[in-house]
């Protein structure tokens, strides 16, 4: 990359000068507004809640976060039982391998 010339590095600065200069003039001019007066504390500890109400709202909750899903067609399942049977038997292979192997080391090195 080469390197910026003078007048690039103050053309580079009066652009940045004159947008600093316009993001301040936008803040000024934004009226400044005051957060809602909350409630006293007296009227929410008057407001219990119902006994059962956090189960029924959890499964309500529960059950819109399941309406969402996108749940997989009978394609998609099959392929992906396909793929999980395949990796366990390739795992299991592996395994009843390693297994023979380190169990003739052990019985006729180790034990010897």
């Amino acid at each position: 990359m080469a390197r910026q010339t003078r007048s690039e590095r103050r053309a580079r600065r009066a652009a940045q000068a004159e947008s600093q200069a316009a993001v301040e003039r936008t803040t000024r001019t934004r009226p400044q507004f005051r957060p809602a007066v909350e409630p006293s504390g007296a009227q929410e500890s008057s407001a219990r809640p119902l006994p059962g109400s956090k189960i029924r709202n959890f499964i309500g909750e529960s059950w819109a976060e399941l309406k969402k899903v996108e749940w997989p067609g009978q394609p998609q399942l099959v392929q992906g039982t396909v793929v999980v049977l395949i990796a366990c038997l390739i795992v299991g292979v592996y395994l009843f391998a390693a297994d023979a192997v380190f169990k003739r080391l052990v019985q006729h090195v180790l034990l010897k």
